[in-house]
């Protein structure tokens, strides 16, 4: 892990520990979908690149969003996708409940293949 990495979720713990449990959870659940992801601190989250960069978490006031670099290219089969923008979709996750209810694990391999990996 990156120091860059490290602190901003050192900053997250302090911040919030809702958000912070929520955040862990995506990045294990990634790490366990790609055996070499890549984190980088950017826009205020961590963006994942596993060949090709494919997607990011994100930590606001009350919630956690999963944005997906090419998530308009994603077919969108659970209806989880939020965003209209010309390329980028979101999922938002109120809690770690939220990942396996809105189906977050298909999505990464969606996302990952949209952005050409």
């Amino acid at each position: 892990m990156s120091n860059s990495v490290e602190k901003l979720l050192q900053d997250l713990q302090l911040l919030d520990g809702p958000q912070f449990a929520t955040v862990q959870a995506v990045r294990e659940l990634v790490a366990e979908q790609f055996a070499a992801v890549h984190e980088e601190v950017k826009y205020g989250g961590i963006l994942f690149t596993a060949g090709v960069p494919f997607g990011g978490v994100f930590a606001y006031q009350s919630h956690v969003s999963v944005e997906f670099s090419q998530g308009a290219k994603i077919a969108d089969p659970y209806g989880q996708l939020e965003g209209k923008g010309k390329g980028r979709r979101h999922i938002k996750l109120r809690s770690v409940d939220d990942i396996p209810a809105k189906q977050l694990a298909a999505y990464l391999p969606l996302a990952h293949r949209a952005a050409g990996g």
